[in-house]
């Protein structure tokens, strides 16, 4: 079963933010006087891990986590500040991801059948450790351009020691065809390779080097006005031909039902309006 995780948030009008937990600022444009308009939002955010069958048919939540924040942050602000890859992992709010990890395969008791799905922001070296350690599986869109194991040939400075150099090097292993919207029809390259990678510089002595499969996925011929599909995504299942490529892409595809999930909360069941 796919255990696709997802974060979204409920938003709540108080007079005293701080009384029901902060989410995060938006612009909302500027003053007459032309000082910028920043406003803090406040609510709870919800982390929830949703099964669902190879064909995608919900089978129900394996985790959730319910949090706030006692004051906001940007990403953005922090780095100024430390090195987020030299903060433990069980110290950051993106410790859900490897929280909801281990309380879905508590409950399902197979953790061989799961293969936990994330976005981008679940791009952590600490997550594939964890998975790993506990003998499950991930599909993960591919976020950081984290260090390899240098060819043997290289030189001191060549650039093939990431991982986007050496997945780059790889051949096309094939043309897979998917449609876009209901009437839209388009071609993707793809290719994939095993790539054994390096923790993050500050964690090596911490974690082990892990051999994960990369995959990329790119449109051929986008339409004008259009971005073109540019997805790379990283497992630890194995990959040996064009079609078990195209398999896991079509379950990366299926992450979308845990947005739905959210969605139905929000407008279908009002979750804000019931506060």
């Amino acid at each position: 079963m796919l255990i696709l995780q997802d974060t979204t948030e409920f938003i709540y009008s108080r007079a005293q933010p701080g009384k029901i937990g902060f989410t995060k600022t938006i612009n909302a444009g500027r003053y007459k006087a032309g000082q910028p308009n920043v406003l803090t939002l406040c609510g709870v955010l919800m982390h929830s891990s949703l099964a669902v069958t190879l064909t995608g048919i919900p089978l129900g939540l394996t985790a959730a986590k319910f949090w706030t924040r006692t004051k906001f942050k940007g990403t953005l602000a922090l780095k100024r500040h430390i090195n987020p890859t030299r903060v433990p992992i069980e110290t950051k709010e993106s410790y859900r991801w490897l929280e909801n990890l281990r309380q879905s395969i508590a409950l399902v008791g197979a953790p061989e059948r799961c293969v936990h799905v994330g976005d981008r922001e679940s791009d952590i070296y600490e997550l594939y450790c964890t998975a790993q350690d506990l003998g499950t599986s991930f599909l993960v869109r591919v976020q950081t351009n984290r260090l390899a194991e240098r060819p043997a040939d290289a030189a001191s400075h060549d650039p093939a020691h990431r991982v986007f150099a050496q997945l780059a090097a790889a051949p096309w292993a094939g043309r897979h065809r998917i449609t876009v919207d209901q009437d839209e029809t388009t071609w993707l390259q793809v290719k994939f390779a095993a790539i054994n990678t390096l923790p993050p510089a500050g964690n090596q002595k911490r974690y082990s080097p892990q051999v994960m499969t990369y995959i990329h996925a790119l449109e051929e011929n986008p339409p004008p006005g259009r971005e073109p599909i540019d997805w790379k995504l990283v497992t630890n299942l194995p990959v040996e031909d064009l079609s078990v490529a195209v398999e896991k892409l079509g379950w990366h595809a299926l992450r979308w039902k845990a947005e739905v999930f959210h969605k139905v909360m929000r407008s279908g069941c009002r979750a804000e309006e019931a506060r």
